[in-house]
């Protein structure tokens, strides 16, 4: 909407109306070492059409995953989105709507959590799924918190090999309630059973990434019999469109499963907004966070819905909430909904085959290029970890020059790691611009 600033007669006029003699006062309560005393660091006004013409400049200066093939991954992807998912989403009844506070008067939006729900139970093999949570980073932490919540022990152990800013967040969240965060050590990128064995103890989870942010498998039956001798509950993280072709978390013992669903007809944008899942056994229902939406009958039976759970403090006694998230990611939720009905489980398993074929085919020309190699040696899919003589930075430099995003530089997030790289494979990525690739990376000089 248009802005339009308050006149100064406005301004006097709002002071007198609450006694105050000026701006400053309002802020009298806040201490002096706190408050900025200078103006703002802005430019000055412009008219509407220079400021249009500015932000195509600056616009035009972004790397378009729509002119350059994107090998980035660790958490963002590019995949396919089928224009019909844009398209429904812009509808204004789904594009304008909030969150269902009325809910028996908000029929369309319920149905169409209730069936996000339904989708996500399905593809992680557990008994139920709640509405939505803002991203992956916030399902975890939730995660975790409800297993403190489960089992009052107030120690969380996670694999290093889950993804570093869901550990970020988890931290955030734990410092909070003065919970002990332990991580699992890398043993080749991945995590070992026989570290949980000593870590988990006293513990409340243990949160495991499979396929991990390196994109390599986890030896989950191991590590989920080893978290369980220990009394705690597992936690695994997981890719949805892993889960077309891989076992789901349910069908290995997971307790809880939680994720990133951007993957699902959401664009990789400035990196949001996104879309967390989570799902659990039903034992773990009263304690999931946010809400759950429930399907009913009135009583002429006819089907209908209803939000079954909204377990914040604003709806039930502040000692028995279970978090303090409030809403869901309707939107994206919807979104994540349209994209997997219309791909349905074939299409969903075939971009799950393509980008692994993908990965393996990357892979697999690596051994044959001079001065790269696999940066670990277990069985991976749609990420390619790598180690090179040369640096991050030039194979970046010379893959942006052939039109090309990538790679992520693992040392940013693992400073025992320089050099090394991660490459993400999407469904999008073709044979011939693979092949590039392999090419780009044979031509970087050490």
């Amino acid at each position: 909407m248009r802005f339009t600033p308050h006149t100064e007669e406005d301004r006097r006029e709002m002071l007198r109306q609450i006694g105050a003699s000026s701006v400053d006062e309002l802020f009298s309560d806040l201490p002096a070492a706190v408050r900025l005393d200078r103006p703002l660091n802005l430019p000055e006004g412009l008219p509407e059409s220079e400021v249009a013409r500015l932000l195509s400049t600056l616009a035009a200066r972004d790397l378009d995953m729509g002119k350059y093939v994107s090998f980035l991954g660790g958490g963002a992807y590019d995949r396919y989105i089928p224009s019909v998912v844009g398209e429904m989403l812009r509808r204004s009844e789904f594009y304008t709507a909030y969150t269902p506070y009325q809910p028996e008067i908000s029929q369309g939006t319920l149905q169409a959590i209730f069936e996000f729900q339904s989708l996500i139970a399905a593809l992680t093999g557990l008994d139920i799924a709640q509405a939505s949570l803002y991203d992956g980073a916030t399902a975890v932490a939730e995660a975790a918190m409800l297993a403190w919540g489960q089992t009052g022990r107030e120690r969380i152990v996670v694999a290093r090999s889950v993804d570093p800013q869901y550990r970020a967040v988890l931290r955030t969240y734990a410092h909070g309630r003065g919970l002990e965060v332990v991580e699992l050590p890398l043993r080749d990128g991945r995590a070992a059973a026989e570290d949980i064995a000593g870590a988990a103890e006293g513990a409340a989870c243990v949160i495991v990434q499979h396929p991990n942010f390196f994109g390599l498998l986890e030896d989950v039956d191991s590590l989920v019999k080893a978290t369980h001798d220990k009394g705690a509950l597992y936690i695994a993280v997981a890719d949805p469109i892993s889960l077309a072709v891989m076992r789901p978390p349910g069908a290995y013992g997971a307790d809880v499963a939680v994720g990133e669903a951007q993957g699902l007809g959401i664009a990789a944008s400035f990196g949001g907004p996104y879309l967390g899942f989570m799902a659990a056994r039903q034992a773990y229902l009263r304690r999931l966070p946010g809400r759950i939406v429930g399907e009913t009958a009135d009583k002429d039976g006819n089907r209908g819905y209803v939000l079954t759970f909204q377990t914040r403090e604003q709806h039930i006694r502040r000692e028995k909430a279970t978090s303090n998230i409030c809403t869901n990611q309707g939107l994206m939720a919807l979104a994540a909904t349209i994209h997997t009905t219309l791909l349905g489980p074939d299409g969903l398993r075939q971009a799950a085959s393509l980008s692994i074929e993908g990965a393996h085919r990357l892979g697999d020309g690596i051994g044959r290029t001079q001065g790269v190699d696999l940066a670990f040696s277990g069985p991976y899919a749609f990420e390619v970890a790598l180690r090179g003589k040369a640096s991050v930075k030039d194979v970046q430099g010379a893959m942006l020059k052939a039109g090309m995003l990538g790679p992520l530089d693992l040392e940013r997030f693992y400073p025992e790691l320089p050099g090394h790289m991660l490459l993400s494979v999407t469904e999008k990525r073709t044979t011939e611009e693979i092949a590039k690739l392999l090419d780009v990376l044979q031509g970087v000089e050490a």
